[in-house]
């Protein structure tokens, strides 16, 4: 009977996400989400009242992020995580960001009949003779898996069974060649950005997601670079049960925690000022661990952890953060690094020239008919690149008629770089979410010098200074 029932799941399955219905599906509401934009657009021009513009804006965008909502929870898979991308605090409307940030966790969960056939036909036993205790309710589940709680037979400590949504990955990809269709036409017609790279990007990452023995080596390999780099890793990393790791099941041990998007209400549940001095100093802990291990990785190992959204982050005891699932990886050439350790320098000593200059290094070819093009290019370095936001701002406005992205048009943006640009917009999204805004190129400036200094591309400093400089800014980092 089992296998009727996972018989039944995979016809119900393909039948309602057939490549041709979802395409329809997405185009349909694409074109009304973005018809209905365009045509507002005309219609605000002829309002003069700046308050009634954006009375009727805010209004425009909870219609919008209503569809946006629909769409993406309506038809799952890649859309949830465009849902993780668009809906930052930093970035899209408030509308949006209020309505699209429920969706983190919320993908369909695949029946417990349907993730015993697959545990069974991936360990090659049976659920009770591999498990003294399973979760038949998953702890959560996103677009590729979900995970639920259990005990191993024989074992004191609870474990994370990650398992992979049947028949997902086909699904996905046709997701993703639409959107890269929509890239395409988005760039020729309204966003001077390359943004079909970007896309071209995703798509390799996501087809990664779909090992996980490829994570479990990911997540040994950073927690082992970050526990050795460190007294105190600035992140837990969960440690993979490994000689059970299989194409599409991962099992790691349990790390107790809260989702950092409920940070807030355990706050007030404690009740802790959510305005005063020991939130405050929480919530820049927080951050604090979490750029530490970004900085590390990526400018110093070049291996890293490429998708921090709020749905990965767990607050531990003491403000201690847990960083999980290890599918989205990037492992940077060492030229990319290098170059992008120049442009953090350039953005940390807010230089137009050097970043500039980075930019060409990096392979960001880019167009600019503007006065005073260095000094937008730089603008444009730091939307880009950096989480801190100018002063007064609270959300970017990237495709604003007086934003950086409109008067400079990138033609070219090398595919490998999205990572470091989508890991920097989450890490704003987070700061901006908690309120605290920094500038992760100043605190990732020793990590830059460190890297550019062992690779004989910084002259002129004392080795001895720089790795003082360096524990330094680690002290600071772990509040020492």
């Amino acid at each position: 009977m089992p296998s009727l029932d996972f018989k039944e799941f995979q016809e119900k399955l393909s039948t309602h996400f057939k490549p041709w219905q979802r395409s329809f599906q997405f185009w349909v509401r694409a074109a009304d989400i973005y018809t209905g934009y365009k045509v507002f657009q005309l219609r605000v021009s002829f309002v003069k009242d700046v308050q009634k513009q954006e009375a009727m804006w805010e209004r425009q965008h909870e219609v919008a992020a209503e569809k946006i909502y629909n769409m993406c929870s309506d038809l799952g898979g890649f859309f949830l995580k465009v849902a993780q991308v668009v809906g930052k605090p930093d970035l899209a409307p408030a509308a949006w960001v209020r309505r699209l940030v429920t969706l983190c966790d919320q993908a369909p969960s695949t029946p417990f009949e349907v993730v015993r056939l697959v545990l069974e036909k991936e360990l090659g036993r049976s659920v009770d003779e591999f498990f003294d205790r399973f979760d038949t309710e998953p702890l959560g589940s996103a677009s590729i898996a979900q995970v639920h709680r259990a005990r191993l037979k024989g074992d004191k400590s609870d474990v994370v069974v990650k398992v992979q949504h049947p028949g997902v990955q086909n699904l996905m990809m046709t997701d993703i060649h639409n959107l890269q269709a929509f890239a395409l036409y988005m760039q020729k017609t309204d966003i001077k950005f390359d943004l079909y790279s970007v896309t071209k990007e995703m798509e390799k990452q996501i087809g990664y997601e779909f090992d996980f023995v490829r994570e479990a080596d990911a997540m040994e390999r950073i927690r082992s670079f970050l526990y050795k780099n460190n007294k105190k890793t600035p992140v837990l990393v969960p440690r993979v049960i490994r000689d059970i790791a299989t194409r599409r099941v991962l099992i790691m041990e349990y790390i107790d925690g809260i989702p950092i998007l409920k940070l807030g209400d355990e706050i007030a549940r404690r009740g802790i000022n959510p305005s005063g001095k020991v939130a405050a100093v929480a919530k820049q802990n927080i951050l604090r661990s979490l750029t530490l291990a970004y900085g590390q990785m990526i400018l110093k190992s070049g291996f890293f952890h490429a998708d921090p959204h709020p749905g990965n982050i767990l607050i531990c005891k003491g403000s201690e953060v847990a960083l999980l699932d290890y599918g989205q990886v990037k492992d940077l050439p060492d030229d990319l690094r290098l170059g992008y350790a120049k442009l953090v320098l350039a953005i940390a000593d807010n230089d137009p020239i050097r970043a500039s200059e980075s930019y060409r290094e990096l392979g960001i070819d880019t167009l600019s008919k503007c006065e005073d093009e260095q000094k937008e290019l730089l603008k444009l370095a730091q939307t880009m690149f950096d989480t801190k936001l100018p002063p007064g701002v609270t959300m970017l406005q990237p495709f604003a008629e007086d934003s950086s992205i409109k008067k400079i048009a990138v033609q070219a943006f090398p595919e490998e770089l999205f990572c470091i640009l989508r890991t920097v917009h989450l890490l704003r999204g987070l700061s901006v979410g908690l309120g605290v805004n920094y500038s992760c190129a100043e605190q990732w400036r020793p990590f830059a010098e460190e890297a550019l200094y062992h690779a004989g591309r910084l002259t002129g400093k004392d080795p001895k200074t720089k790795v003082g400089r360096s524990s330094f800014y680690q002290r600071i980092f772990r509040g020492e």
